[in-house]
């Protein structure tokens, strides 16, 4: 089977990729390498899967119609799996309509495709963002999400509703999986877990948004890979449409999260507390009873683990800069 992925040379995508190559699917990456960082990044990331016969790059952007139609029209493909997006919830509050474009536009334009082509099977990437500020806790999937506060927030919503639209008018099986902030190697250098060990490493300070209170459900990036691979499975067996939390069930709040990053590398923290930011939530935490029952959802990886295993991947991607230290 032939899957079209997108976003698939991201942190999330290329660590889907290797997984879905490695289970013997064919697939097909759609990237265009937006400096949002480093396209290098992204690029060493899929490095080994370029190796792969079962594997193609297509480098082009989900905005552009007619690179799409080329796609769609010279591939067949039996699923989609969109990961592609513009990230973070704080550069959405610079550039909204950029985001909207992308997230929503782009999104649109595959299910387009899709429809075109009678391709079935979609998987769409949400976010945990969309409750909001939900004071029910953990979130359950049937939680109203009526309320974002950030442009990233809503395009995720509103990308869900337009998922639901093309699944009842054109009959195609939709999953949209809610991740809740995935972390480990590979993790994007704008995230705090990855940044905050950049500055401790260098000795330099980190600022903490509010009183370091906020808490999130760090979810591993090999437990999040399982959920997807788990939501392929289903879909592809399954007409339907739903939504899925993919998320670790458990939440730590911001000062834990820097004193075990601290504790694991044995480095002192220096920490400066600063206001909270605009379109930041105070807490995430999911149910996953719906994931565990419909996809088999599992995650084990406990939070301490899951950085020893970043921490080891980090220095090993850094270290030529220590050495160079030393």
């Amino acid at each position: 089977m032939r899957i079209l992925v997108t976003g698939g040379a991201g942190f999330i995508g290329s660590h889907l990729v290797e997984k879905l190559l490695a289970a013997g699917f064919s697939v097909d990456n759609i990237d265009n390498f937006v400096d949002y960082y480093d396209p290098q990044i992204k690029r060493d990331n899929i490095a080994e899967c370029l190796t792969s016969a079962n594997f193609r790059l297509l480098e082009g952007d989900i905005r552009d119609r007619s690179f799409l139609a080329d796609v769609f029209d010279s591939h067949e493909y039996e699923m989609v799996i969109h990961l592609a997006a513009m990230a973070g919830v704080r550069p959405s509050l610079e550039q909204p309509l950029l985001y909207s474009e992308v997230n929503i536009g782009g999104t649109q334009n595959l299910l387009e495709e899709c429809r075109k082509s009678k391709i079935k099977k979609f998987i769409f990437a949400s976010s945990s963002s969309v409750y909001g500020n939900n004071p029910n806790l953990p979130f359950r999937e049937d939680d109203p999400v009526d309320y974002p506060i950030s442009p990233y927030a809503a395009t995720k919503k509103a990308a869900e509703l337009i998922c639901h639209t093309y699944h009842h008018l054109f009959d195609i099986s939709m999953i949209c999986l809610r991740f809740f902030t995935v972390y480990g190697p590979r993790q994007r250098p704008d995230l705090a877990i990855h940044k905050f060990t950049r500055l401790i490493s260098e000795g330099q300070s980190v600022k903490l948004y509010g009183d370091g209170s906020t808490a999130r459900d760090y979810t591993y990036i090999d437990d999040v890979i399982s959920g997807i691979m788990g939501a392929v499975k289903y879909v592809y067996k399954n007409k339907c449409y739903e939504v899925i939390n993919l998320g670790e069930s458990k939440t730590i709040n911001l000062l834990d999260m820097v004193n075990i990053i601290s504790e694991e590398m044995g480095k002192k923290v220096k920490k400066e507390f600063v206001p909270m930011q605009a379109g930041d939530v105070q807490i995430t935490y999911a149910s996953i009873d719906k994931a565990r029952k419909m996809i088999g959802y599992h995650p084990d990886t406990d939070f301490r683990e899951g950085i020893r295993k970043f921490l080891g991947w980090y220095y090993e991607n850094n270290k030529m800069r220590y050495m160079e230290d030393q």
